[in-house]
């Protein structure tokens, strides 16, 4: 039974080994596509793009609902978002009648390297490249 113990907490071990190398590379990701955004903030407001009053979609898509944000939208479903002062959002929130009413808060997220990794449309582009096109479009983004 020695042999178990062992070999279990060697898969243990294995496993938390793993989990955290997963943890330090998705922190250096992040991070790599932070500055990224904070660098799209920075020109956009040199560049003199006029932020607008974003506004969030609920997930089925019918109503669209208030923020206190102030920013750039990045994608032309209008689903991703960053504020001035380089906060990057999802712009998607579950239904509420209250945030008809009142509005709603959204919280900043980390941002991806990669936008729509994983996605079952398959379709996936890098942040850089995102952000790049967002600010070539300047002024006439739709």
């Amino acid at each position: 039974m020695a042999g178990d113990e062992d070999w279990r907490e060697q898969r243990r071990r294995a496993v938390h080994a793993h989990a955290e190398a997963e943890s330090r590379a998705q922190a250096v990701e992040q991070a790599a596509a932070a500055e990224l955004v904070h660098r799209f903030a920075a020109d956009a407001t040199a560049r003199g793009l006029r932020p607008e009053r974003l506004r969030v979609t609920s997930y089925d898509g019918r109503h669209r609902y208030r923020t206190g944000l102030t920013g750039w939208y990045v994608d032309r479903a209008r689903s991703r978002a960053v504020d001035t002062r380089g906060n990057f959002y999802l712009l998607t929130v579950p239904n509420s009648l209250r945030a008809l009413l009142f509005g709603t808060v959204c919280p900043p997220v980390p941002p991806p390297l990669v936008v729509g990794r994983g996605g079952r449309d398959g379709e996936s582009l890098p942040l850089a490249e995102l952000l790049d096109r967002r600010l070539a479009a300047g002024d006439d983004w739709p």
